[in-house]
């Protein structure tokens, strides 16, 4: 498929301020990010949460998925709750990957604005599930801030066997399924996937210029494995050699754009070492 614009044209979620402030003034709002929950105009970056509270927003509450409220936490490295300027910063990647329903006991709208890549095994569709879940038993309303996906241009690779579901897979959805977050959250909605068939209060700010057809690049890191966009474009394929003995660039500056063992015989090789985002790489030190 080709692709026909560039991100920069592409107005996602949470740059349409105007058009959502109305919805979470005077409310107790939490919200669920991390480093690419940003609003960009012209060469500044702003985080959400800091454009918010410059509004008035009242934030409650923060809770962050896998790697962390920053995106620097390692691969599956449990993580710990913190601050960040004095609002509660809950870890949905440490002891519980749940929002529990005291949780979200003083709150009226729950924000979801993370960035996603895509493909049915990156686990903050699961912590966007298990959200869902909460809000829905909790009466409570979710508003996702729709962001695009890379890797929306394409559907590709086998339905997860509901037999295998996991943290890092909880819907029968191909691997690569060519969506954005915000319509991801409906179709978990509207397939009845949340226990016992539940339906929760969802609300999507979508994206402004967008269709699937259009090149989308980050412009954060989406996880500290994820550099850039030739990792995201291979990480759906790449992936699945995690669970070998084949290192995928874990600790090199080409994560998921390399793969290498020792006993390949290649003409390029490369060692890998402790780094950003992976502290204990596979194959720490070989030539691979």
């Amino acid at each position: 498929m080709s692709f026909n614009l560039i991100s920069q044209e592409i107005i996602n979620g949470a740059n349409r301020i105007d058009d959502y402030i109305e919805k979470i003034e005077n409310k107790n709002i939490a919200i669920i990010a991390n480093n690419t929950s940003l609003i960009y105009t012209k060469n500044r970056k702003v985080h959400i949460i800091d454009t918010l509270l410059a509004r008035g927003i009242k934030f409650k509450k923060i809770f962050s998925p896998e790697h962390g409220f920053l995106g620097d936490k390692d691969d599956g490295e449990k993580i710990e709750d913190g601050f960040y300027k004095d609002i509660k910063v809950i870890s949905l990647y440490g002891n519980n990957r749940k929002l529990k329903d005291n949780d979200l006991e003083n709150i009226d709208i729950l924000i979801f604005d993370i960035q996603d890549v895509g493909v049915r095994f990156y686990t903050y569709l699961s912590t966007l599930h298990y959200a869902m879940e909460s809000v829905a038993r909790m009466n409570k309303k979710i508003i996702i801030f729709d962001r695009a996906n890379p890797n929306s241009f394409y559907i590709d690779g086998p339905i997860l066997d509901l037999k295998n579901k996991s943290f890092i897979g909880l819907h029968p959805v191909p691997i690569v399924y060519g969506m954005t977050i915000g319509e991801y959250g409906m179709m978990i909605n509207g397939e009845g996937w949340l226990e016992n068939g539940i339906k929760s209060n969802l609300e999507v700010i979508k994206i402004l210029i967008y269709d699937h057809s259009m090149k989308y690049i980050p412009n954060e890191r989406p996880s500290p494995n994820l550099p850039n966009i030739q990792s995201i474009y291979l990480y759906p394929s790449l992936a699945f050699l995690e669970k070998t003995e084949v290192s995928v660039g874990r600790g090199t500056e080409n994560q998921f754009q390399v793969y290498g063992h020792p006993d390949f015989d290649s003409d390029y090789s490369f060692i890998p070492q402790p780094n950003f985002g992976s502290q204990y790489p596979k194959l720490e030190g070989e030539e691979s």
